[in-house]
C-alpha cells in the first residue's frame, strides 16, 4: 500500500473541501456596488434591527422615496414622503417651465421619540421641508414648510433642541422651532468657515452634503468635496460639542465613492454609506466599513472601498426597487406600484388603469411637440449592469400627430413607438444627440404592437440598443445605438418611460399591456 500516495489524494480531498467553502462564503457575501441603479444622496437609520433609507429623485411624482432593509444589502420601496412638493408651472410642466435637475435634493431622515422625521429642500419652490410620521411604513405624512431653502442640510436632536446644519465651503448651524414652523431667530451661526480645507485650496466643488452623528460624546460631520483634478473625496470634522469648534480631515478618497454618513448593526459592526457617479446608470449606493481608531472613523480597508462585504448577498434589484407590471389590479391594489414615478406632476384626469381593466391608458390633453416637455410620462429606474425594458402596446385609439411608446428618458434621451401622421402610423426612433431628428420610420398596418430598449452599462459602457416586434416574439433591431449621456441639467440616471403625446390633436389614447424589466436581457 502506498501509504505517501493515499495522504497526497487526502490533501488534494481537504484542498476541494476547503475551496469549495470559501466558494460558499463568496457566493454569500455582498459586493459593491450595492444598489446599482441612481439612488443618490441616501439617508439612512437603523430602528432597532430595521434600516429606512431615503434617497432623491428631484423632478419625480411622487417624490422622497423612503425604502426599508432587515440586513442592510437588500432594499424594497415602501412609500415616498410625499405625492407632490409643490403644484406651480415648473413642477407641472405648464407653460414651457420645467424643473429637470431640481425638485427636492438630498434628504435628512431622523427618528426622535417615536416620531420619524424627513427633511428636504428645493430651489422649485424656495423653501425647507420637512415631513413627520409615527408610522414611516404606512404613513402618513404630515408636512411642515418654511422658507428659506437650506442647502443640503442635516436635521438633528440635541439637548431638547432642533437643528438644522447646511452650506456649501461654510457651514452654518441654526435652531428650529419646536413645531418645525421656522427658525428661532438670533440663533443662526457659522459652524465651520472653511470646511474644504482639508483637500487644499484647489477647490472643484466646496464641502457640501452634511450629515451629523454623535458616537460616544463626540459629534462628526460628513461631507463631500472635490479637489481640482482629483476625485470626490470624504471630509470628517469632529468636536465635542454639537455648535464646535471642529477639527477636520480626509476620510476618504477612492473611486469617487462619497457623500453619505455612518451606520452601524446591531451587533456592533459599522459602516459608511456613500455614492459613486458611474455614468448613465446614475449615482450608486456603496457601502464601506468602518473601524473607530482614536475616536476618529476610519473609513475602508487599508482607505479603499472593498468589492466584498461581509454581509448578506445582494438580491436582484426586482422587484424590491424596479418591477414588472402587467397593470392588473385587485380590489385594495394601488392604481400603481411604488416602482412607478411620473416625470413630473402628473395630470391624473389622463391616465387609469380601471378605464380598461388590466392596461394602463395614457390619454392626451393638450399639445406638446418633445418628450421631455410631455405630461404624464410614466417611468422606473434602469439598472445595472445590464438591462431592458419591454412595452405591448394598442395603438388603435390614437389621432393625427399622436406620438406613443417607450422611452430611455434623459435630456440626450432616445424612444420608440408609434406616430400617427395623417391617416397612417408608423414605428419611429428618435434620438436626442442634438436636432433631436427621428432617424428612422416603418409603416405600421396593425394596431397590436411590441417594443424594447436594452441597456448596457457595464464598464460605463452606457449604450442603449432599440428593438419592435409585430408578434412579440421575434425582435428586429432598429435605428442603431445611443450613446447615452449622464448630463447635469437632468441631473438623474436614466429610466424607461412610458410616454403618449399629441402634436396635433387632443383626445386620443393608448393602453399599455405590460411592461417588463429585466437583468438579463435578452438580444
Amino acid at each position: 500500500m502506498d501509504i505517501s500516495n493515499n495522504t497526497y489524494h487526502i490533501k488534494i480531498w481537504l484542498l476541494g473541501i476547503c475551496l469549495c467553502a470559501l466558494q460558499g462564503v463568496a457566493q454569500n457575501t455582498a459586493s459593491n456596488p450595492l444598489i446599482y441603479a441612481d439612488v443618490p444622496d441616501m439617508a439612512i437609520i437603523r430602528v432597532d434591527s430595521t434600516y429606512y433609507m431615503s434617497s432623491t429623485t428631484m423632478h419625480m411624482s411622487p417624490g422622497v422615496p423612503i425604502m426599508k432593509s432587515n440586513n442592510l444589502t437588500n432594499w424594497k420601496l415602501i412609500g415616498y414622503a410625499y405625492d407632490r412638493l409643490v403644484d406651480n408651472d415648473a413642477m407641472n410642466l405648464e407653460n414651457g417651465q420645467q424643473t429637470y435637475g431640481k425638485g427636492s435634493w438630498a434628504s435628512s431622515l431622523r427618528f426622535h421619540k417615536g416620531t420619524y422625521y424627513l427633511s428636504t429642500f428645493s430651489a422649485t419652490s424656495g423653501k425647507t421641508h420637512i415631513y413627520t410620521t409615527r408610522d414611516i411604513e404606512n404613513g402618513p405624512w404630515e408636512k411642515h414648510e418654511f422658507a428659506p431653502s437650506y442647502h443640503d442640510h442635516t436635521l438633528f436632536f440635541e439637548d431638547g433642541k432642533i437643528y438644522m446644519i447646511w452650506g456649501a465651503g461654510e457651514i452654518s448651524i441654526v435652531e428650529l422651532e419646536d413645531d418645525l414652523s421656522g427658525v428661532k431667530e438670533d440663533t443662526q451661526q457659522v459652524l465651520i468657515e472653511n470646511a474644504t480645507k482639508p483637500i487644499g485650496a484647489s477647490v472643484l466643488l466646496p464641502a457640501e452634503g452634511s450629515q451629523l452623528f454623535k458616537h460616544k460624546g463626540k459629534f462628526y460631520l460628513f461631507n463631500i468635496a472635490w479637489p481640482r483634478n482629483g476625485m470626490r473625496t470624504v471630509i470628517i470634522h469632529r468636536a465635542d460639542r454639537i455648535t464646535g469648534p471642529y477639527e477636520g480631515r480626509i476620510a476618504l478618497q477612492d473611486k469617487g465613492v462619497a457623500q453619505g454618513g455612518l451606520i452601524d448593526t446591531p451587533s456592533g459592526d459599522w459602516y459608511a454609506y456613500l455614492f459613486q457617479d458611474s455614468g448613465a446608470v446614475g449615482r450608486i449606493p456603496y457601502l464601506v466599513p468602518v473601524k473607530w481608531v482614536n475616536d476618529w472613523p476610519v473609513l475602508g480597508k487599508n482607505g479603499k472601498v472593498p468589492k466584498e462585504l461581509n454581509l448578506p448577498k445582494n438580491d436582484s434589484l426586482i422587484p424590491g426597487i424596479v418591477n414588472s407590471d402587467q397593470f392588473e389590479r385587485k380590489s385594495g391594489d394601488a392604481m400603481l406600484p411604488l416602482v412607478w414615478q411620473f416625470n413630473h406632476n402628473p395630470n391624473n384626469n389622463l391616465w387609469s388603469v380601471s378605464e380598461r381593466p388590466g392596461y394602463l391608458r395614457l390619454k392626451t390633453g393638450r399639445i406638446d411637440t418633445l418628450l421631455t416637455q410631455a405630461k404624464n410620462t410614466l417611468t422606473q429606474r434602469t439598472i445595472g449592469p445590464e438591462s431592458s425594458g419591454t412595452i405591448k402596446v394598442d395603438v388603435a385609439n390614437m389621432r393625427s400627430g399622436d406620438f406613443a411608446g417607450l422611452a430611455i428618458l434623459q435630456q440626450k434621451f432616445g424612444q420608440i413607438g408609434v406616430s400617427f401622421e395623417g391617416s397612417k402610423k408608423y414605428i419611429f426612433i428618435r434620438k436626442n444627440e442634438g436636432d433631436g431628428t427621428f432617424i428612422s420610420k416603418i409603416e405600421l398596418k396593425q394596431d397590436i404592437v411590441y417594443f424594447k430598449i436594452r441597456c448596457d452599462f457595464k464598464k460605463r459602457t452606457d449604450k442603449a440598443y432599440f428593438y419592435y416586434s409585430l408578434d412579440g416574439k421575434n425582435w428586429q433591431s432598429i435605428g442603431g445605438v445611443l450613446q447615452m449621456q449622464y448630463t447635469l441639467p437632468h441631473f438623474m440616471g436614466y429610466r424607461f418611460g412610458l410616454f403618449n403625446y399629441a402634436t396635433e390633436n387632443v383626445g386620443g389614447y393608448v393602453d399599455f399591456d405590460y411592461f417588463k424589466i429585466s437583468d438579463k436581457p435578452s438580444y
